[in-house]
């Protein structure tokens, strides 16, 4: 693996507090050290991997599970095929306690099938599980239902997510490395689709980097941060950060949490991402910079700078965008692009 210039700043919150307030003020990513360390599924996976899989045994419901499969050449790292194409895993469903069997067969082998079960959703295969296993987000606001990622030493490729994120070591150890937003190019991202988990990934192998191919990426480790996380650490992501997380064990398990900082009506910037590609980027060069200024004024400045000299009844997507105009909009985006 890559060294990277920093380790991951840690607090300790072995007494179950959660400073999600701090958190989210400072914009930085942290390792919560010992947050869920009284969690059930931490506690069995204390005694053994197999206890920590019987004890989701216990919660599944039968419904068939999504997962990504690989052959042991892919050695843990869904990605892409030679020419960015397609992907090197194929995606199968399966009843959840056969791909448990299946990670526990090759739980010795040098190199295993990849077995990843990833983003599921503890309430839809696991009811009851959160009893034990929980953060009381709700107690600060927040409504994030819990997703699980259960696989084997499975590597997930460097990439962001839209969201903030409290990822929960339960099972096995995990290597999280974090770059800021602004490292995007020294990373340099893979195509917007396909995908192998639904953002764009940095195509730069952590484990072998081409540093003739991907001379950037040196700039990039400057500005990293990383740090190992033990069954019961956690760690808060920040929105739009990059992070690259490594399962170090043959058996893993891992619980989080997204939530938007914005409010429930304001949509994914990806949406706009998109329109921008498709609307801006191959204009000529003096108007795709007169559009860098249009977006700076009314979308990159203070939220209130376009419309602050207009009568408050007059501002309409100038003002504040309630539930209301956001319905509105919807409805007049859909309406322009369906001409």
């Amino acid at each position: 693996m890559v060294d990277v210039a920093a380790t991951i700043r840690a607090i300790d919150c072995s007494d179950g507090s959660l400073p999600i307030e701090e958190l989210l003020a400072s914009g930085q990513p942290a390792v919560l050290r010992g947050l869920v360390r009284n969690w059930e599924l931490v506690q069995a996976a204390s005694r053994s991997p197999v206890d920590a899989m019987d004890y989701l045994r216990r919660f599944y419901n039968g419904q068939a599970v999504t997962y990504s499969w690989g052959g042991p050449e892919v050695a843990g790292r869904p990605f892409y095929n030679a020419d960015f194409t397609d992907l090197n895993c194929e995606v199968r469903r399966s009843d959840l306690g056969r791909v448990l069997d299946e990670i526990a067969a090759h739980a010795d082998d040098a190199q295993p099938p990849t077995y990843y079960v990833a983003s599921l959703l503890v309430d839809s295969r696991l009811p009851g599980m959160r009893a034990g296993n929980d953060l009381d987000l709700a107690a600060h606001g927040i409504d994030a239902p819990p997703s699980i990622w259960i696989g084997n030493r499975v590597i997930a490729s460097c990439h962001y997510d839209a969201l903030n994120n409290i990822a929960c070591c339960a099972v096995g150890r995990r290597r999280f490395t974090l770059f800021p937003p602004g490292q995007i190019d020294n990373l340099y991202p893979g195509p917007l689709e396909p995908t192998p988990g639904g953002q764009a990934v940095s195509v730069v192998d952590f484990a072998d980097p081409d540093f003739e191919r991907y001379p950037r990426f040196r700039d990039a480790l400057e500005a990293g941060q990383s740090a190992v996380l033990e069954p019961g650490d956690a760690i808060f992501i920040p929105s739009l950060w990059w992070h690259h997380v490594q399962g170090l064990e043959p058996f893993n398990v891992l619980v989080n949490y997204w939530w938007n900082s914005a409010a429930a009506w304001i949509p994914t910037p990806m949406h706009a991402l998109y329109h921008a590609l498709w609307t801006i980027r191959d204009r000529p060069e003096r108007e795709r910079q007169a559009w860098r200024e249009i977006f700076d004024y009314y979308v990159f400045g203070a939220a209130d700078r376009a419309g602050d000299h207009l009568p408050e009844a007059a501002r309409q997507v100038l003002g504040p965008i309630d539930e209301t105009l956001a319905r509105q909009l919807r409805a007049m985006l859909i309406g322009k692009l369906n001409r």
